[in-house]
């Protein structure tokens, strides 16, 4: 009864993770008439305040000391920080400009492009399904290009960074809530300090626009680590071809808000390609269920075998005492 608990509070945590990430085209334009790169220097300082204060509660920075005795990983985390700061004003920029579809987009293929770093970096072998999902997704950004008359280079630029900050944090291998309060702490002298400068200039939003606006500047460091925190308290209660299939309701999500309530254009060919991407993922997906659906049986074999041979192991060892024969009276 309690694994079905944890599994369905598991569930819970990542539909809201994901679903907060899905309506996040919702919440960038609240912020208007602050610019992307305005709401991103916000983004990036309230968050090391935010996952700052979460630590100091939850005492953990034992973390900290080896972090900092490790100069390669202090460079991957500058790297991510790097990395990420791209990918959040690329996708401010997007959605206030009105790119929501091409935004998500690039979180479509975002898992097509980590198996294609999987293969140039790790060196990993592809199954030849995948090979099929990556073909399709390439001809699906070929289909896109002819479309829009160029590359879709917010959707290229955001599935590229994210995928390269996946792997960069699988290179650092520290939790989710410490990884993001040392790329924050990168960020947040950069930060800081463009925000000064804007108000030096006049040019900040900040305190010029009311304080609702302030009040929703300040909560970009909310809004950044509760997804995450959900997401960590998912990941460890359901698999991880749930958390697979999950990640694909945020893209959903900002689809059907740039179709349904920004009004954007889908020609032809934009559905088009949007079919491929689609029909790649949906490849992907059975590949990978039906891999872990074999992997548990093989698993589930192995053990019964080596049960099966432990008993008659111990069979063999002991074997039923022979009879003694009787006293001569």
């Amino acid at each position: 009864m309690k694994t079905d608990t944890e599994a369905r509070a598991g569930l819970i945590y990542g539909i809201a993770a994901y679903g907060i990430w899905g309506l996040f085209p919702l919440y960038w334009p609240l912020l208007e008439p602050a610019g992307a790169a305005e709401i991103l220097a916000h983004r990036m300082a309230w968050s090391f305040v935010v996952v700052g204060l979460a630590l100091l509660a939850l005492r953990r920075w034992s973390w900290l000391p080896e972090l900092l005795r490790s100069p390669r990983r202090l460079g991957l985390i500058a790297l991510a920080a790097g990395l990420i700061t791209v990918n959040w004003g690329v996708y401010i920029w997007a959605v206030n400009a009105g790119h929501v579809v091409e935004a998500s987009l690039g979180y479509f293929i975002n898992p097509l492009v980590s198996i294609a770093l999987g293969v140039l970096v790790l060196k990993e072998r592809l199954r030849p399904a995948q090979w099929a999902a990556v073909g399709i997704a390439v001809a699906a950004v070929v289909v896109l290009a002819i479309g829009y008359g160029q590359l879709p280079w917010i959707s290229l630029v955001l599935a590229c960074t994210f995928g390269t900050y996946g792997l960069v944090k699988k290179k650092v291998n520290i939790g989710g809530l410490e990884s993001l309060a040392a790329e924050t702490a990168v960020q947040f002298l950069p930060a800081l300090g463009y925000l000064l400068w804007l108000g030096a200039q006049g040019q900040s939003t900040f305190t010029s626009q009311g304080g609702g606006h302030t009040a929703l500047l300040m909560a970009t460091g909310a809004v950044t680590a509760l997804p995450l925190v959900c997401f960590g308290a998912a990941a460890i209660r359901v698999p991880l071809s749930t958390i697979g299939l999950l990640q694909y309701l945020a893209p959903v999500f900002q689809f059907l808000l740039g179709v349904l309530y920004f009004h954007e254009a889908m020609p032809p060919e934009r559905w088009a390609g949007f079919s491929l991407v689609w029909l790649a993922l949906t490849i992907l997906t059975w590949d990978a269920l039906r891999t872990a659906r074999r992997s548990r049986a093989a698993v589930e074999t192995a053990a019964a075998e080596a049960a099966a041979a432990e008993a008659a192991a111990v069979t063999t060892a002991d074997p039923a005492p022979a009879a003694t024969p009787a006293h001569r009276v």
